[in-house]
């Protein structure tokens, strides 16, 4: 068997701080670690990352929209040879001299809220004659078939993430017209009277929408893996345009060893991306402490056991991305010192093995 981790944002985005890292009980990941060669790359989002593993090119963005169709849409609505674009619903504030954004992973969006808001956009437009349809296939993931209009470059929503977005604004051809349609948008649902009943309750008002990962259907999809494990819609969506098994991550690597399937397997391990993206150091402690527990100890342990032929993990952050990888025969290697996770984090190429 075959293992491939993607851990986004392992390592805490600011190499600088390796006092987040103390009193971190991770001996299994920093055993793990020890017995890999590793190499660093360039940083890249984790969509970027999935794309070029599944052989995707990328247009003038990375095509997420029409690929997560494929999962969210009904049987009725299918991406054909169209232009889709997500236009997801996000809350803007005023933050300085900049307008920061901030996705569904810091609010809840229901699906009557998410329909209420998407019929005004849509009223809205076709009272103005523009052929403009805001799909909620998911409260919080929304579509839009924009056929009549030049695609556009855009920042995918995870760079956008707890972001200025004065200068991540769609840029390139056409891209007054989206633009404009962003500004339309956001006066639109600021006046909507569902924000002031969220406002009211304490919450974040839904007051934009962040159009991202525009294109039309890749033609051709390559995959190295036999399975995918994944709470992610973008893996999901990939293996299953590949025809490759796809799972809901199990709560820990006891039950997914349970399942004794060998090939070649990608397990995605998300919970990290998130909390350091929004600065939430404490809740990226106690994620990695329970990912400690839950997967990497029980790996660790199947590892020495001889259970995998090669295991490999690929921590994506800000400043690089750092893959490590490890055979058989590696873990029998005892004389490969075990070394503090913060020395990994800091990048420092002296302490390469």
């Amino acid at each position: 068997m075959n293992l491939h981790l993607l851990v986004p944002s392992l390592f805490w985005p600011e190499p600088a701080l390796p006092e987040l890292y103390r009193d971190l009980p991770l001996s299994a990941l920093e055993n793990l670690l020890a017995k890999c060669s590793y190499a660093d790359g360039e940083p890249q989002e984790v969509e970027a990352w999935l794309c070029r593993t599944f052989g995707i090119a990328k247009q003038e963005d990375w095509p997420v929209a029409p690929i997560t169709l494929q999962t969210d849409g009904p049987e009725h609505i299918k991406a054909g040879s169209d232009y889709w674009i997500r236009a997801d619903p996000v809350h803007l504030r005023i933050e300085r001299n900049q307008v920061v954004l901030a996705d569904s992973r810091v609010f809840h969006i229901s699906p009557q809220e998410a329909d209420e808001l998407t019929a005004l956009l849509n009223r809205h437009f076709r009272a103005a004659g523009q052929e403009t349809e805001f799909l909620p296939l998911r409260p919080d993931r929304w579509y839009l078939r924009a056929t009549e209009t030049q695609p556009v470059k855009t920042h995918l929503l995870s760079e956008a993430a707890n972001q200025g977005i004065n200068e991540l604004l769609p840029s390139g051809i056409n891209s007054a017209f989206w633009r404009s349609l962003f500004n339309e948008v956001q006066m639109l649902l600021h006046e909507h009277p569902l924000n002031e009943l969220r406002e009211a309750r304490g919450e974040p008002a839904i007051n934009g929408v962040w159009f991202w990962g525009g294109g039309i259907v890749p033609q051709s999809l390559t995959c190295s893996y036999t399975h995918v494990w994944s709470n992610d819609v973008l893996s999901g969506s990939l293996a299953l345009a590949c025809g490759v098994n796809h799972a809901q991550l199990p709560p820990d690597a006891g039950i997914w060893q349970q399942s004794h399937i060998a090939g070649n397997h990608l397990v995605l391990l998300g919970a990290l991306h998130g909390q350091a993206q929004y600065a939430d150091a404490y809740g990226w402690r106690e994620s990695l402490r329970e990912l400690e527990r839950n997967w990497f100890a029980p790996l660790w342990a199947m590892a020495k056991l001889g259970k995998f032929d090669q295991i490999s993990l690929t921590a994506l952050g800000e400043k690089t991305s750092r893959s490590f990888t490890a055979g058989r025969a590696d873990f029998r290697k005892f004389w490969r010192r075990t070394k503090p996770i913060s020395t990994y984090a800091g990048y420092d190429p002296a302490s390469k093995q």
